[in-house]
C-alpha cells in the first residue's frame, strides 16, 4: 500500500519519459537509429529526436555518433541493463494483470528461411498430434545470431516478445535459457540436375569456374561463404567474389532449382528439395560449420505443457530423420 500512496512515486512515474525511453532501449540493442525506427514503425528522424529529448531530460550524452555507425556511452552503458530490466517487469506484470490467460496457445520464433525450408513441411505432425494448440509462428532475421549488443540479455528478447520457443542458428550461448542442440548442419553446393549434363557438365569443383556462383548473402553470424568453400576444395584460382547475389536463402535456392547457377547454403535447408529431386549436390564436398540450430525458450517456463511438449516433438522429428 506505501509504494501506491507515495506521492514522490507517483510524480516520478508521471514525468517519466516512456516513449522516449522505449526508442533509447531499441537503439541501444540494434545500436542503429534506422533499425530501431524499423521496429518502432517510425522514421529514423523521429529516433533521432526522441534520443535528443531524452539527453536532454537526463543531462547526458546516450551516444558517441560517427559517421556510418553509433556506440553506447558509458553512461549509457551503465544505464541499459536496469532499464531492460525494468521494460521485462512491466511485460511480466501486465501479463500478471490479464484476468483471461489463454494457456492454448504457443508462440514459436525463427528465421524465415527456417520456417519456410525445414518447419513448415514437417508441422502438420505436430497439428495432428496437438491440435488444440493455436500455433503462432513468427518468422524473423533478428533471432538469427548477429553481432548484438552484449549489454542485452537474449532472454529479454523472449520475454518483451512474449515468445514461448524459439529455433536458432548460433553457438548455443544464451544465458537465462533452456538450451537444447536440435542439429548440426554443413555447407553443400546445390545445383539443378540439368547443370550434370550439358556442354560443360558439373563433375569436379574446378568445373565451376564455367558456372554462375549463386550467393545466399542473409546478414547471419556463421553464414558459409564460397571463398571458404573453394579454399576447402583446393580450387584457388576461381574468382568467388562474382554471380548473383540474394538476401534470402529462400530466392537463392529457387534460383538454383530454375538452373540459373550453383548455391552454397545449409543442408538442412535444402532437404526436402533434395528428397524431391529438384536439386543435387555436384559433388560429395562438405563444409562444417562450428554453428548449429538449437531450441531453446526461457529457463523458467521451459516445462510448461505446450512449450515442452513441442520441444519434445522437435528432438524427435530430428531423431527420425
Amino acid at each position: 500500500m506505501y509504494l501506491f500512496n507515495s506521492p514522490t512515486l507517483l510524480s516520478m512515474a508521471e514525468h517519466l519519459p516512456f516513449n522516449a525511453l522505449r526508442v533509447f532501449e531499441a537503439a541501444a540493442r540494434h545500436l542503429s537509429f534506422k533499425k530501431a525506427a524499423d521496429e518502432l514503425f517510425v522514421t529514423p528522424a523521429a529516433v533521432s529526436q526522441q534520443i535528443k529529448f531524452l539527453e536532454d531530460q537526463l543531462g547526458v550524452e546516450l551516444f558517441h555518433r560517427y559517421n556510418r555507425k553509433i556506440e553506447l556511452t558509458k553512461a549509457a552503458q551503465r544505464g541499459l541493463p536496469e532499464l531492460v530490466a525494468g521494460f521485462t517487469h512491466l511485460s511480466e506484470a501486465v501479463s500478471l494483470l490479464k484476468s483471461d490467460e489463454d494457456d492454448s496457445s504457443l508462440t514459436v520464433w525463427m528465421s524465415p528461411s527456417f520456417a519456410a525450408k525445414w518447419l513448415m513441411p514437417r508441422l502438420p505432425s505436430f497439428r495432428k498430434l496437438r491440435p488444440d494448440i493455436d500455433l503462432n509462428i513468427s518468422a524473423s532475421r533478428d533471432l538469427i545470431d548477429q553481432h548484438q549488443n552484449k549489454n542485452i540479455i537474449p532472454a529479454e528478447n523472449f520475454r518483451r516478445e512474449n515468445v514461448d520457443v524459439a529455433i536458432r542458428f548460433g553457438q548455443g550461448d544464451y544465458p537465462g535459457c533452456r538450451v537444447d542442440k536440435l542439429f548440426s548442419v554443413s555447407a553443400v553446393p546445390l545445383c539443378s540436375p540439368s547443370l550434370l549434363e550439358g556442354d560443360i557438365p558439373l563433375k569436379s569443383p574446378d568445373d565451376l569456374r564455367h558456372h554462375t556462383l549463386l550467393h545466399d548473402h542473409t546478414p547471419y553470424e556463421g553464414r558459409p561463404s564460397w571463398s571458404a568453400w573453394l579454399d576447402d576444395a583446393g580450387v584457388g584460382d576461381i574468382d568467388s567474389s562474382h554471380g548473383m547475389a540474394f538476401n534470402s536463402v529462400t530466392l537463392a535456392l529457387a534460383a538454383a532449382i530454375d538452373g540459373q547457377g550453383v548455391v552454397l547454403t545449409l543442408n538442412a535447408l535444402a532437404a526436402a528439395d533434395i528428397a524431391a529431386g529438384r536439386l543435387v549436390i555436384p559433388f560429395e564436398l562438405s563444409l562444417p560449420l562450428d554453428y548449429s540450430y538449437y531450441v531453446i525458450s526461457l529457463e523458467d517456463k521451459a516445462d510448461q505443457k505446450n512449450t515442452r511438449e513441442f520441444r519434445e516433438w522437435l528432438l524427435d522429428v530430428v531423431e527420425e530423420y
